[in-house]
């Protein structure tokens, strides 16, 4: 039986993953494994704040891991199963 504390820390993911544009930067990071900020806002065609804005709370939520190198940040999922979770939701859209 799962226990009431895991159950809180998954509704707080889904949360985070509920924005259309987070659901499109991890299906970007579940094909490309690992992108900048500057090539995930580039690819979604907003401003470079406003993708900061998503990957921080995708991040501060354990759903990416990040690390610098030089003056670049790069993105990646954390857990590869978060993107069983997106894709699940695509089937239930296709019924």
């Amino acid at each position: 039986m799962l226990q009431l504390e895991n159950l809180e820390i998954a509704a707080s993911m889904l949360r985070a993953m509920s924005h259309p544009k987070r659901i499109t930067i991890i299906e970007l990071l579940a094909k490309s494994k690992r992108l900048s900020v500057t090539e995930i806002y580039k690819k979604l065609s907003i401003e470079q704040p406003t993708a900061s804005n998503h990957l921080n709370i995708l991040k501060n939520k354990g759903i990416l891991d990040s690390k610098r190198e030089g003056k670049k940040i790069f993105y990646s999922l954390k857990h590869e199963k978060v993107k069983e979770i997106i894709d699940s939701l695509d089937r239930c859209i296709e019924i």
